[in-house]
């Protein structure tokens, strides 16, 4: 079988097992050693363990990789603190490495001796921990519209490490990165290149690179590097109220955002200073004007200006008569009268034609009743000739226009 390299299965032998050139093996089956490969993290434990399902008394042995036995049945035959005994019998031999370094790793044989020896490898493998990341390249402050390129790196680890970046928790695809050996051989530094142009929109943001390693069991390590971006000031001008009248005050709160903050600002009307000072009295970014008149309509300009550079908005103050104002927003009284004049017309209107559609009506059941009455000699004379008697029914019609 192919776990027992140099063994020929023989099927006609008097033992029914296997042969190895002229040499018989009996009671061969079932008594092998049995070893499974074992991945540790650098710095944990490793077990190593080596079973035979049938076993006739045969003493079972762990070696290193450099062929030194480590235990011969449960005799420790290597003087190392680091490697312990968890179980030995017929059937197993079980032992320990503790805090794994990675020059442990290697291929440990496990021997049955049986006549001749029967062997089993097991691989240890050994992962390097990355060590914690670092961001380099960024020097604070940076001006907006700048090119910014940030590399993160890590060393130590086996295999080498992944390196992901994150902005507002969105991931940044498009980056350089570059895989380079360490002087032990067995390690690797990698590093990720990450570069974009900056906005004031990325002002106090946090950029992340994150480490992600079979080694550290779905726990990421992660670098952050918090960016602080200068621009220039945006200024607005907000009115306390919509529409200023005469008489009442009036507050232009200048809004201005920058990075150094623009602090204080500068209030101007019609390209010169303010004409005057005792109603116009400035207080940090606000314009207080007391009592307005008309004589305060014009430009007003706020201007904000730090380090990078200067920035500022203008506001058109007209002042309103309070009479004009109120007219403008009272009820339309003319328009009312119309409508009021109008509906008093249809009513009278309605109730004149119904008054003579009534009049019409009763004259006609009168005039009727009259026809043929006033010429009749008697009364049954003039009920035969009553206009609604069939004989002069188309004579005595009456018609109304």
């Amino acid at each position: 079988p192919e776990w027992l390299p140099g063994f020929v299965l023989e099927t006609q032998g008097p033992c029914g097992v296997a042969t190895q050139g002229n040499l018989l093996v009996c009671g061969f089956q079932g008594q092998f050693p049995l070893t499974q490969n074992v991945t540790v993290v650098e710095g944990g434990t490793a077990i190593l363990t080596c079973r035979v399902d049938q076993n006739d008394n045969t003493s079972l042995q762990w070696s290193n990789p450099a062929q030194q036995t480590l235990y011969f049945d449960d005799k420790k035959a290597l003087r190392d603190n680091r490697i312990e005994l968890v179980r030995a019998s017929w059937h197993e031999l079980s032992i320990s490495v503790s805090d794994v370094s990675l020059s442990d790793e290697g291929q440990y044989t496990c021997s049955l001796f049986t006549m001749p020896v029967k062997t089993s490898k097991a691989y240890l493998t050994v992962l390097g921990v990355p060590e914690k990341p670092q961001i380099s390249g960024f020097s604070s402050p940076v001006m907006e519209g700048d090119l910014m390129q940030l590399t993160c790196k890590t060393s130590g680890s086996k295999p080498a490490a992944d390196i992901r970046w994150f902005k507002n928790d969105k991931e940044i695809k498009d980056v350089k990165y570059l895989k380079e050996e360490d002087a032990n051989r067995k390690t690797f530094t990698v590093s990720s290149t990450l570069d974009f142009r900056v906005d004031r929109s990325d002002d106090g943001v946090a950029v992340i690179c994150r480490v992600d390693h079979e080694s550290l069991n779905a726990t990421p390590q992660v670098a952050m590097q918090v960016l602080e971006i200068h621009y220039t000031p945006s200024v607005k001008i907000i009115p306390s109220t919509p529409f200023p009248q005469e008489g009442q005050p009036l507050i232009l709160t200048c809004e201005s955002k920058g990075k150094p903050l623009p602090e204080p600002v500068l209030w101007t009307k019609d390209g010169g200073e303010l004409p005057d000072p005792d109603r116009m009295v400035v207080s940090g970014r606000e314009l207080n004007i007391l009592f307005l008149n008309k004589t305060d309509n014009g430009t007003y300009r706020c201007e904000a200006t730090n380090t990078i550079g200067q920035s500022s908005a203008e506001y058109v103050l007209i002042v309103h008569d309070p009479n004009a104002l109120a007219g403008q927003n009272g009820p339309d009284h003319a328009l009312i009268g119309g409508i009021v004049a109008v509906v008093v017309f249809v009513t009278l209107c309605s109730i004149f034609l119904l008054g003579r559609y009534l009049a019409r009506h009763k004259g006609t059941y009168l005039t009727n009743e009259a026809k043929g009455a006033e010429d009749a000699p008697d009364a049954d004379t003039a009920i035969i000739n009553a206009e609604g008697s069939q004989v002069n029914a188309e004579e005595k019609k009456e018609y109304f226009i």
